[in-house]
């Protein structure tokens, strides 16, 4: 008998709707809410510095190291033509330095380096 008791008054009290406790001061919103709040603001104002840095700092910062690389490069181009000119069409000879582009054996494409370029580095494959 005492089972039957003990099952019956197990079911009669989860049948009873219990009442929520909350221990926050707000009675809307509890301490999770509330930081999840904290949460959300503090990253739309993180947000926002990082886009006016990007478009106010670091795009003209960009374009002005554009302008500058290509105000360079203009010169030396400038530089090089008259060195042509100078010289009959050709650049000059580069001094045959023993210390300068040594080779004690071949890469596996050939003498040049991978990124050979034969308007501006040296043919090593008709030197020899």
């Amino acid at each position: 008998m005492s089972f039957l008791t003990r099952n019956s008054l197990r079911i009669v009290s989860r049948r009873v709707p219990r009442a929520k406790s909350y221990t926050t001061s707000t009675p809307g919103l509890s301490a999770y809410e509330r930081e999840q709040e904290a949460l959300k603001h503090h990253a739309a104002q993180a947000t926002d510095l990082w886009r006016k840095i990007s478009f106010y700092f670091c795009a003209p910062a960009v374009l002005t190291c554009v302008a500058w690389v290509y105000n360079v490069e203009a010169e030396h181009n400038a530089h090089t033509e008259h060195l042509r000119e100078e010289h009959g069409g050709h650049l000059p000879e580069v001094p045959g330095y023993e210390y300068m582009n040594r080779r004690t054996k071949p890469y596996p494409w050939g003498m040049n380096t991978l990124f050979f370029n034969p308007h501006v580095n040296k043919n090593m494959e008709a030197e020899e």
